[in-house]
Formats: C-alpha cells, sequence, structure tokens
C-alpha cells in the first residue's frame, strides 16, 4: 500500500479556483425543472446549452431553428421569434444560480447519412448572425419582452469539424471554409453589436491524434483524429488574418485524464503562437469512461479530472452532461429514481474548493493515481483528494483536520479526522479552520 503525503501551505496563494465543475444539458425533464435545486447545491457555475431537450432541440428549445422558425422572415421583427419554451428554461437555470453558456447553432443530428434536415450551412450568413442578435438582444437587453440576464459567453456552431465528409457529418454539411465564413461573419458582427460579451468556438472535436504522437511515437492517429487538428490549425489562420474576435476558444475530450491534459496544453499552446494570448479556452464537452456511469470510479475519475484541470491553462470546463436519461453520457442522475448518482457528488465536492475561492499551495509526495488541490476562503480551508487506484492509499497530512467527508462505495460518511487510509476509487475532503 503506498501512502500519500499531501502537505499544504495554507498561507500561500497560487491563485483562483477555477469553475471546472459546469455541465452540459441541465435535468430538465420536459418542463420540470425542479431538479435544478441540485445544481444549486453543487454550485455549479456553467450549463452549457447544446443538444437541449432531445433530438432537434426537441423542436422548442435554444437552437436556431426552433427561436426563428421561418428563416425567410425578418429578424428585427420580434414576431419571427418563439422564445416561449427556451424563455422558461434561462429562467430556470438563473434562478437556479447557474449560468447559461449559449451555444448559437443546432443539435447532432445522429442519423445525417437517412436525412439531413438542419446541419446544412445558414444560406445567408450575415442575417444569420442578425438573427442571433435578436436573440442576444431578448435574453440581455430585454426586447421582445425579454430579459437582463448575465449571459457573457455565445459559441457560435458545435464541432464543425465532426467529419471531413460533410454527408457524414452529424453537425455541419458543409466545407471547412463554409464554417470559417459564417464563423467571420458573425463573430464581427456580434461584437461588433454586443462589445462587451465573449463570441467564440468553435467546440472542437478534440485532439486525439496529438495526445496518441506523444504518449506513444509509434501511434497512428485515424483520418478523422488528423482532421480534427487541421481544422483547427486552419482556423487559427483565419481567423487571425481576417481579424476576427475570438474571445474563447472551446473544444471537446473524451479521453482520459492524462491525454486531456495534454489536449489542453496544446490548445493554449497554439493560440499563443497565433497571438491570441488573451483568448480564454475551455473544455466544454468531456466525460471520460462513460461506461462506468453510476459507480465510484466514475466519481473519482471525474473528480481527478476536475482536479487536473485546475492545474492546468485552461478557464473553464463543462461535463457532458446532467441530463435526466438512459444515455450513458448523462451521468449525474438516475433516470428513475432521479436521485443522484455518485458522480454527482464529484461536483458537490469541487464547489467545496470554487465557494472558498483563492487555491493555496500543496504538495504530493508517494501519490500515483492521487489527485488534489487545497483552497481557503474568509474563516477556513479545504483540501479535495481523489484516490483513482484500485486499492487503498495510506495518508499522511501536515495540517490539522477539524472534520471530514469521505464519499466512497456509493455513499458519504462525516468524521472529525483526517482518515489514516483512503479507499479505492474514493473521493476525500478535509476541512480546517
Amino acid at each position: 500500500m503506498i501512502t500519500a503525503k499531501i502537505s499544504v501551505d495554507f498561507n500561500k496563494e497560487t491563485g483562483k479556483i477555477k469553475p471546472m465543475h459546469g455541465v452540459g444539458q441541465p435535468p430538465a425533464f420536459g418542463m420540470d425543472f425542479s431538479m435544478f435545486r441540485y445544481l444549486t447545491e453543487a454550485g455549479i457555475p456553467f450549463s452549457r446549452l447544446h443538444d437541449v431537450g432531445g433530438m432537434f432541440g426537441g423542436s422548442r428549445f435554444v437552437d436556431i431553428p426552433n427561436l426563428f422558425p421561418d428563416f425567410e422572415k425578418d429578424p428585427s421583427d420580434p414576431d419571427s421569434y418563439d422564445f416561449a419554451f427556451t424563455d422558461k428554461l434561462m429562467t430556470a437555470l438563473v434562478d437556479a444560480g447557474v449560468e447559461p453558456f449559449f451555444r448559437l447553432g443546432i443539435t447532432i443530428e445522429n442519423y445525417v447519412e437517412i436525412k439531413a434536415y438542419r446541419v446544412y450551412p445558414p444560406k445567408d450568413s450575415l442575417k444569420w448572425a442578425k438573427i442571433c442578435e435578436g436573440v442576444i438582444r431578448h435574453y440581455t437587453e430585454g426586447w421582445a419582452d425579454g430579459f437582463r440576464y448575465n449571459i457573457r459567453y455565445w459559441e457560435i456552431w458545435n464541432e464543425p469539424d465532426n467529419e471531413e465528409d460533410p454527408l457524414k457529418n452529424p453537425m455541419w454539411r458543409g466545407s471547412m471554409e463554409q464554417y470559417f465564413e459564417l464563423y467571420g461573419t458573425a463573430s464581427k458582427y456580434l461584437k461588433d453589436r454586443f462589445p462587451h460579451l465573449n463570441f467564440g468556438g468553435y467546440a472542437s472535436c478534440g485532439f486525439y491524434a496529438i495526445a496518441g504522437v506523444e504518449t506513444d511515437p509509434n501511434a497512428k492517429a485515424t483520418a478523422r483524429e488528423e482532421y480534427f487538428v487541421e481544422f483547427f490549425e486552419k482556423f487559427l489562420q483565419y481567423v487571425k488574418k481576417n481579424n476576427c474576435p475570438l474571445d474563447f476558444f472551446s473544444w471537446h475530450s473524451y479521453a482520459s485524464i492524462e491525454h486531456t491534459a495534454i489536449f489542453a496544453r496544446y490548445a493554449r499552446k497554439k493560440l499563443d503562437e497565433y497571438g491570441f494570448v488573451n483568448t480564454e479556452t475551455t473544455c466544454n464537452e468531456w466525460n471520460y469512461m462513460i461506461n462506468l456511469r453510476g459507480t465510484p470510479r466514475h466519481a473519482a475519475l471525474t473528480a481527478a479530472m476536475m482536479l487536473s484541470f485546475q492545474h492546468l491553462p485552461l478557464d473553464s470546463a463543462m461535463f457532458y452532461d446532467a441530463q435526466i436519461s438512459a444515455s450513458p453520457y448523462a451521468s449525474l442522475f438516475d433516470p428513475l429514481s432521479w436521485k443522484p448518482l455518485p458522480t454527482y457528488e464529484a461536483f458537490r465536492a469541487y464547489n467545496e474548493l470554487y465557494k472558498r475561492g483563492r487555491e493555496v499551495g500543496l504538495k504530493l509526495e508517494n501519490a500515483p493515481g492521487i489527485y488534489a488541490a487545497a483552497a481557503k476562503g474568509e474563516d477556513a480551508g479545504a483540501v479535495m483528494i481523489s484516490n483513482t487506484n484500485e486499492e487503498p492509499a495510506a495518508l499522511s497530512v501536515d495540517f490539522e483536520c477539524v472534520s471530514c467527508r469521505l464519499i466512497s462505495e456509493n455513499c458519504a460518511t462525516e468524521g472529525e479526522n483526517a482518515p489514516e487510509i483512503i479507499p479505492a476509487n474514493s473521493i476525500l475532503l478535509l476541512f480546517t479552520r
């Protein structure tokens, strides 16, 4: 058994605890938003609004064709829009203390080989941008009997790089160049209209080819994985050449903790190389080992990923996802009982760091497979530890613990002192004065 040694210097502030416990689809069931109380309890900072409501956005939610059903109508006319159902969703999120991260675009169409409906490039990019302007005005400026919500992030489309062949792409039945033109037109128009808001994209599928080569020189990426990287490089070339706004760059990962860390460093490095040093990066769709859904191991791995994110050149992250569904991606709630699954506890635990705000110095020794971070607030501190090993580990700490919370084997237990053993696949919170 290893003995993990953890040293914490609560007098050494190293930065802020970042919002790494955001989620994708919120746990709405039809128009029942009662489960949003769990988002409030876990202090969820963001809910990314993509794939909301099921196929085609449930024909009512978020997607531009749902909000603006007839593209031939006038974007300046409030009667051209249908905000009814999305209004209810947005209000419920804001009331729960969650900031919407709004994806401007469409829901994935998983059966484009049968027929594609909404994944085609807009017929007129500037008109599409003006439609998006109406949506943003409605939710941030009160236009069309709307609201004045603090929604800072507006994402232009999702995964246009999903497949190089447009006939196979469930997100974008157009060319790479057509997406760049849409992004350039929309980002410039919207940033000029709303200079105080953040516009970006493009929700990249990820950088699997990079991780494979870095970890195994003999690894061979698929053509699709290589296309992801090619798309990113050419996107950066385009936005730099055309002086397009890029307030944030979003990307996705369903890879391991180690590979996702490589993705994060790669994205930051490439942005900096192209001069986008102030562009934020967000991994706004991720989930590792979805086949472990509902298990303590998945909870421990999810906690470890968030703790890893905290120490990477990354500004935020959003887990995919928090919906109430039988989908393996819906990893936070049981779709039959509507009770939280073990992985939900990882988000609640991370929030103990986030609400304290300031990260402090932490040193881990002899701790393979163990992840940790520490934070302090005005009156007290907290340390979060995840043991992703299949075996327990002994624990040695150099600070006084006044209470603790251990999450393992589908239960959470409270105590006064730091335990001497961290069980396999568990999450531990230690609280200090």
